[in-house]
């Protein structure tokens, strides 16, 4: 609404039409202008009314952009009386033109316009202010100006909207939004996939008011065989493929495999070549391994009885490293083989062997003993359809087999006489005395022979393939091996003494602390893929960290916001020298840290599932007593091992417990923590700082003195969160509330379901006197014990619902009655639910306080904690003889 791009006038209307405002060069030439200067006039009130503004359905809020000019009254002679130097902006609601109707009672006021700066005689001084009209419902709107004994002049007007824009992000697309007011700071919008993506978890994004998009959640994958490129799917070349939809880029196709055509999901194995069944459909193909090489056998001086097979691995293993081996055995008396049976001891086994040695013993005297050695891979059950074999006898030849018969013959006297040996075979000797009472003697050195064609024997050898060998046999000799329990026990690793927890803060240069706690990571090794939450210090991500020779992991990434200062650089690291110290399975593993580069970040492990506290709202009523129990007793083992090494967390709340995809629950969060001092109270004194009041013991509250003794009270909250679902400890109660009530003995009810003795444990973490809490050990033995006897979980501690959850008895938050459902649902946090009751034609609290528990599931309310809530809340507003029973769920 520039009036000089016009170059005429707009049509507004001016009141009273006879004066006022009125369009023209008066002030400010060459600037066409609606302008008004009857300063020596009493009694101004001139209006300025824009047409008829139509909004945009989606646009409650709008700014007005003012340029304007106000005379300084100092510059009128004295009798100006009625200057003023300020305006006013009204606006007029409206769902069509009124045309030239006008009525001041219409308008409300939004702002009065004052100048930054005013003009004078001599020089002109142009202002620009913008407005902010909220809470826009109708059609369209006016705009007015009201003089009340200023010279002004209005030079343009701009009226307008923010939108966050189009834009495409995490491959979902998301359309022009226009920004939300003081009523709806985020606004939530849903994405579509681009062309070729799926969803993985539905893709939103929130639009500022500022016209800013952030946060974005959830997020579409190219689908197999599409990559991402530039916020697209584009096809894998030839000779590459994906075969997942995910964030990975297309990967050539891996070795003996065949290339396919461009947007390949897989590549399969060329012909000759195979997969295990445990290989990933996305690995290369292997071939069979060849048979294994050198195979030899020999005896002992020490064991004469056992017979030593080795060999060398195979000169071809098909690409693969599971390379294994299998022992069969044959014995043949004249022509007739059959297989060894059960009587024949291999140590370590006869298959599956990794090493390439096998001791056999309870041989036979006087037998031919077969060994065939072969080696498999993980792909050799692809053997028999690849390559039908026919079952050969031992004494012909097979190229991918490595044959050794070994014979046993037991002499009383000092001479043989071997016959019907092969021609062209070469053999080795050895001779083993026995003593007279059975014990093993010396025996002499390998000879080695090698017959001729004609089946004489020859005192040259070129290959011994075969083995001929004479000893005297003695039974296995037994030995005892360490059972598994013997290895506990002697590890070096139990052995070792509990670390303690050494405080970063005690090192002059808290970069020691980090180099000496914490892996430096470099930045390249890390990708972030989204924001999944906002900490004290900057953004916290979700990325991919890629280290050299280790497995692609997903982790949590916090980062340091721009425009540090050194001291918040040295604060944000100092966790990390915290967490480098812990490696327990319930406490959060810290992956490493980057602090060689401008942007420092910590690199923690990955939690898919959150913070507990808002994990369990969302999931209310889901799990039961058992699951819930099982959930504390991880995070008690963690915060014992802290305990252990003379830590002290300070801020154990359930927001701060992270859980990952499995439920596993993982103590995190140490901004607050710090070392117990080495003084017989065990205790740490702060001069200051935040301490959460909710889940404080009262003597750390009163004197800032914090033991494990005060967080085994915090762990009592922490249980209370759990076993209610993330409901809030105290409910509404105000922290000065909060810490009467503990110092007059009040404690938090049982929660809902909350079995007895469990609560039992909470009231003696919330001891006055913290010498009588129980310890973390005895808490992880109490909840080990409920675990390993689920039926001591079924008795149900006391509960009443008007405390136990903070229900009001028959009135709102302010004492008056609920003047609707919905504002009842949302006093009990159950608004999900107000359209069930609407629809079902439950308008009225009359009609909500007839309801039975049958009434609440036929409208749809199925989640067994959300049914017991609504059922408590129209329990506690009936009248207080109504039984418990009639809601029993």
């Amino acid at each position: 609404m520039d009036m000089k791009a016009t170059g005429g006038e707009l049509g507004w209307l001016t009141w009273p039409l006879d004066q006022g405002d009125k369009p023209g060069v008066s002030i400010v030439p060459p600037f066409y202008t609606y302008s008004v200067c009857n300063v020596a006039e009493r009694e101004q009130d001139n209006w300025l009314r824009t047409t008829f503004i139509q909004r945009r359905p989606a646009a409650s809020r709008v700014f007005v952009e003012l340029q304007f000019i106000v005379r300084d009254c100092n510059s009128f002679d004295a009798t100006s009386l009625t200057c003023k130097e300020t305006f006013n902006l009204f606006t007029s609601e409206s769902d069509a033109d009124v045309g030239t109707t006008f009525r001041k009672g219409q308008f409300k006021k939004v702002a009065t316009i004052a100048p930054d700066e005013i003009t004078s005689k001599n020089e002109l001084r142009i202002n620009t202010e913008t407005r902010v009209v909220e809470n826009l419902s109708r059609k369209g709107f006016y705009l007015a100006f009201q003089d009340i004994g200023a010279c002004v002049a209005l030079l343009s007007l701009r009226v307008y909207y923010k939108t966050c824009p189009a834009t495409v992000k995490s491959l979902a697309s998301f359309p022009e939004t226009v920004a939300g007011g003081e009523n709806q700071a985020l606004r939530e919008v849903s994405g579509v996939c681009v062309e070729n993506a799926v969803i993985e978890d539905l893709p939103r994004i929130y639009c500022t008011v500022d016209g800013e998009w952030v946060v974005p959640v959830g997020q579409c994958q190219c689908k197999p065989g599409y990559e991402d490129v530039k916020d697209t799917c584009q096809e894998c070349k030839p000779g590459f493929f994906k075969a997942e939809a995910a964030t990975d880029k297309c990967e050539p196709c891996p070795a003996n495999t065949q290339r396919l055509d461009s947007g390949a999901s897989s590549c399969p194995c060329m012909d000759g070549f195979y997969r295990a069944p445990t290989d990933p459909p996305t690995g290369p193909c292997s071939g069979f391994p060849s048979a294994p090489q050198d195979l030899i056998a020999t005896t002992t001086q020490l064991s004469p009885g056992n017979l030593l097979l080795s060999w060398s691995p195979p000169e071809d293993t098909g690409g693969r490293s599971d390379i294994t081996y299998s022992i069969e055995c044959q014995r043949c008396e004249g022509t007739v083989c059959q297989p060894c049976g059960e009587k024949i001891r291999y140590e370590p086994a006869s298959s599956g062997l990794t090493d390439t040695k096998v001791s056999v013993s309870e041989l036979d005297a006087h037998l031919n003993y077969t060994f065939t050695v072969e080696a498999h891979s993980g792909v050799s059950v692809f053997a028999s359809q690849a390559m039908p074999r026919a079952n050969k006898p031992p004494s012909t030849s097979d190229d991918n087999l490595d044959v050794t018969t070994y014979t046993v013959l037991i002499l009383e006297k000092n001479s043989v006489k071997i016959n019907d040996l092969s021609p062209g075979t070469a053999y080795l000797f050895r001779v083993q005395a026995l003593g007279s009472d059975g014990s093993p003697g010396g025996s002499s050195m390998e000879e080695q022979f090698e017959t001729l064609l004609q089946g004489t024997e020859k005192n040259h050898i070129t290959r011994a393939s075969q083995m001929c060998c004479i000893f005297f046999y003695r039974k296995r000799n037994s030995h005892t091996r360490q059972g598994p329990e013997d290895t506990y026990f002697s590890s070096s690793e139990q052995l070792k003494p509990l670390k303690t927890y050494v405080d970063p803060h005690t090192y002059e240069d808290p970069n020691t602390a980090v180099m000496k706690f914490a892996t430096e990571i470099h930045p390249s090794h890390i990708t972030k893929q989204k924001v999944i939450g906002a900490g004290e210090f900057g953004e916290v991500y979700r990325g991919i960290l890629k280290a050299p020779s280790r497995k692609e992991v997903a982790v949590a990434i916090k980062t340091l916001k721009p425009g540090y200062t050194e001291k918040q650089r040295q604060d944000f690291l100092s966790e990390a020298s915290i967490m480098g110290q812990f490696s327990h399975q319930n406490i959060i593993r810290l992956e490493g840290v980057v602090t060689k580069f401008k942007h420092a970040m910590i690199v923690t492990e990955y939690m898919e599932n959150g913070a507990l506290d808002r994990y369990l709202r969302d999931h209310d009523g889901e799990f039961g007593s058992f699951q819930l129990v099982g959930m504390l007793r991880g995070i008690a083992a963690g915060m014992k091992y802290l305990s252990d090494m003379s830590y002290v967390h300070r801020d154990l709340a359930a927001r701060n417990i992270l859980v990952n995809n499995t439920l596993e629950c993982k103590v995190s969060d140490f901004g607050l923590s710090r070392v117990l001092e080495d003084d017989p109270e065990g205790t740490y004194t702060t001069s200051g700082g935040k301490i959460p009041i909710r889940w404080t013991a009262p003597e750390a509250i009163a004197y800032r003195k914090f033991t494990s003794a005060s967080d085994v009270w915090s762990f009592g909250i922490v249980m209370w969160e759990v076993m209610a679902f993330g409901e809030r400890p105290y409910w509404d109660m105000s922290n000065h509330e909060v810490m009467k009530a503990i110092n007059e003995a009040f404690r938090l009810p049982a929660p809902m379901d909350c079995p007895s003795a469990v609560y039992q444990l909470m009231l003696q973490c919330w001891l006055q006197d913290r010498s009588k809490r129980p310890r973390f050990g005895d808490i992880v033995s109490l909840l080990d014990k409920l675990l390993r006897s689920p039926e001591s979980l079924k008795t149900i501690a006391d509960f009443d619902p008007r405390v136990s959850i903070r229900l009001p008895s028959t009135s709102g938050s302010d004492g008056s009655p609920f003047r609707s459902v919905s504002e009842w649902l949302e006093s009990i946090k159950m608004s999900q639910y107000s359209e069930n009751f609407t629809c079902a034609g439950v308008v009225t609290m009359d009609q909500v306080l007839q309801m039975k528990n049958e009434d609440i599931k036929n409208i749809g309310v199925r989640l067994p904690g959300h049914l017991k809530r609504i059922a408590y809340s129209i329990l506690g507003l009936k009248d207080q003889t109504s039984t418990l029973s009639v809601f029993a769920v």
